[in-house]
């Protein structure tokens, strides 16, 4: 490959006027557009299938407590894969390893519609989560290597809307799908998706350079992987068990844990880390994966908690439930943009605390929720909701990996990706838990099942939905008090956003 610069590296080395933002160019555009597209079907596969559940229960003939590994075992894949994508990005570079991942996404995606019964599905959903694993990491590596420091934080907005949508839009779009057209589309409508998202990718993505000498630490693996999918099993066994104090709840996750434990021992020690945790010596980064967990944790549980308070309270259907979302999701879409424009000028230290306030805000509000509550007041605290996540999680993402430069950027969007996995899971597990005993003790211990809450005729749920409002506000209040948490860690972030050297250019954009 010649050396001579190239178009995008002149510009990009040319000397930057002050802090001043570099322009979004139309090849940063397609790449990222390209990136998107892989982040919304691995986000949306995680919420869409939430609502035929049910109907596959049925349709093979199986227990909800069999069928639900659906969900578990896809997020059990999820959880063991991610730590490899970055050595596997920095070993055979990040372009193959995100059309690798979208191919396995792919197969996995129409394996899956051609399920014949419970295991199959279950097997061809694990072979989709290990795709859908590598795509997150994967994508964020390559936008940050090719927007620079300068444009990461417009960059990283646009890749949020699938983020923050995927949840919201998920149940509408599975609801659709499972009541009018079949269950299998939930799954085989990926594929023509995936088929545009390889060939876009071969077209536009920048080549990189792969790093054969880059050593795999095994033992970082051994202990990694399963310590992370012990936990996520671990919690997501919480509501089934009855709570935290059920052997099948406490045993892996202590052994998750310890696990955890002696991994954070040895990559201290090891030359070549899975995970680099010397990247938490850095206070931007370590102060903003702190508030990023808390985020997840209470939002991601939040995500839970709002379409069961419509379906259990109110009597609404999955899709019904979806459409009443909505307004979280415009939210999310008008302000992302400015969030954007706003972490490329400035330090996430000015932005971060806004957005987090209006969650505050929106979530304090939803602890007085009650049974007749209007949807129009509903509907206007959800838009407040989405714009304060709109100004909170990209310029957090951003705002971590702006500390981050050279070859750190694959195992930094690494660490990220586990921690926003992790505390999803740890945040819809919890809170979850937290309902069921919430319900149970306002319904004399016939509450407990939220499935069966959702279930009840319209007479008897007149008679107890004070009660089970009275519950979801409850479980709120736990919400809201980690978002306080993170508020007190957001006025610790830096105002002013690093100084970037003229060496510290965007990799070209050159397919």
């Amino acid at each position: 490959m010649s050396t001579a610069p190239t178009v995008t590296e002149a510009a990009a080395a040319a000397p930057v006027a002050g802090n001043a933002p570099q322009q979004i160019d139309r090849a940063l555009l397609a790449v990222a557009s390209v990136v998107v597209l892989g982040a919304i079907m691995s986000i949306l596969d995680t919420t869409v299938v939430n609502v035929a559940i049910n109907t596959l229960a049925a349709d093979f003939h199986t227990s909800l407590t069999t069928i639900q590994w659906v969900a578990t075992g896809y997020t059990l894949a999820l959880a063991a894969v991610i730590p490899l994508s970055g050595w596997i990005a920095d070993r055979f570079g990040t372009k193959r390893l995100y059309m690798i991942s979208i191919a396995l996404f792919m197969a996995g995606s129409a394996l899956s519609g051609l399920a014949w019964s419970a295991g199959s599905i279950i097997a061809f959903r694990v072979l989709q989560g290990l795709g859908g694993g590598m795509i997150m990491p994967a994508a964020m590596t390559i936008l940050t290597r090719a927007a620079g420091p300068q444009r990461i934080g417009r960059v990283m907005s646009i890749i949020g809307v699938p983020m923050l949508l995927g949840p919201i839009l998920g149940p509408i779009l599975g609801g659709w799908l499972v009541a009018d057209v079949s269950w299998r589309w939930i799954f085989f409508i990926n594929v023509p998706i995936g088929i545009v998202a390889l060939t876009l990718s071969a077209r536009i993505l920048p080549r990189d350079v792969a790093q054969h000498s880059q050593r795999l630490d095994y033992v970082d693996l051994i202990l990694l992987s399963p310590g992370l999918a012990l936990i996520i099993y671990g919690l997501a066994e919480t509501n089934a068990a009855g709570g935290f104090g059920a052997p099948r709840v406490l045993v892996p996750l202590v052994a998750g844990l310890v696990l955890l434990a002696v991994f954070v021992w040895h990559a201290l020690r090891a030359e070549d880390p899975l995970i680099d945790l010397r990247l938490f010596r850095d206070r931007t980064f370590a102060t903003s994966s702190t508030m990023l967990i808390l985020f997840a944790i209470s939002v991601f549980g939040t995500f839970l908690l709002l379409p069961l308070y419509f379906q259990v309270v109110r009597g609404e259907s999955a899709l019904q439930s979806g459409l009443l979302l909505a307004p979280q999701g415009l939210g999310a879409m008008l302000a992302m943009p400015l969030a954007g424009q706003l972490a490329d000028r400035t330090g996430s230290g000015r932005i971060v605390p806004f957005g987090l306030l209006a969650i505050v805000a929106a979530v304090l509000w939803l602890t007085q929720i009650g049974p007749h509550t209007s949807y129009w007041l509903t509907s206007a605290d959800l838009f407040v909701f989405g714009l304060g996540m709109g100004f909170t999680m990209m310029p957090t993402f951003s705002g971590a990996m702006q500390s981050i430069r050279g070859a750190a950027v694959a195992r930094a969007s690494t660490a990220l990706n586990i921690i926003q996995q992790t505390g999803a899971s740890i945040g819809t597990a919890v809170l979850s838990v937290i309902l069921a005993s919430a319900l149970s003790d306002r319904l004399g211990g016939h509450g407990g099942s939220i499935g069966s809450s959702a279930h009840i005729s319209p007479a008897a749920r007149e008679h107890v939905a004070p009660l089970m409002a009275s519950a979801f506000g409850h479980t709120f209040w736990w919400a809201l008090a980690l978002l306080v948490v993170a508020l007190l860690f957001s006025t610790v972030l830096p105002k002013r956003k690093p100084e970037v050297s003229g060496s510290e250019a965007p990799v070209p954009v050159v397919p």
